[in-house]
């Protein structure tokens, strides 16, 4: 029959090995972050493809097409831009664990503030 170990039956540890395994566990936790060039850029690069999506969906081609003023159309973009910032602040808010409410809430803030503008860009203006 096999004799089960318990609890009571392991062998007390001395007080140098755990403070070699609490300076261990320092030297593995020490955060390590290396902003080299190519880091940068592919980081970057996610931004700059979402922006440049953002720019072909608000219509950066309608003047071209209908023939509408192109400063109707710079607003409209700054808008959908605006909207955007806030949906990646809130992804980062997410992320992030110190300022994580006040992220999420100012993201909030920055998509509800674009909805009123496309609404008032489209001359159906919320308040009345």
């Amino acid at each position: 029959m096999a004799k089960h170990r318990r609890f009571s039956d392991k062998p007390k540890d001395s007080p140098i090995k755990k403070e070699e395994e609490i300076e261990l566990v320092e030297e593995i936790s020490s955060p390590k972050t290396s902003m080299d060039i190519k880091t940068i850029i592919l980081s970057g690069s996610k931004y700059i493809y979402i922006i440049a999506a953002a720019a072909l969906l608000s219509g950066i081609f309608t003047p071209l097409t209908i023939g509408v003023e192109i400063q109707l159309v710079i607003t409209g973009m700054c808008s959908i831009f605006l909207g955007l910032g806030g949906s990646v602040v809130i992804i980062l808010g997410i992320k992030n664990q110190k300022f994580s409410t006040i992220m999420v809430c100012g993201g909030l803030g920055m998509m509800i503030v674009s909805l009123i503008l496309i609404y008032e860009v489209a001359e159906r203006s919320l308040f009345g």
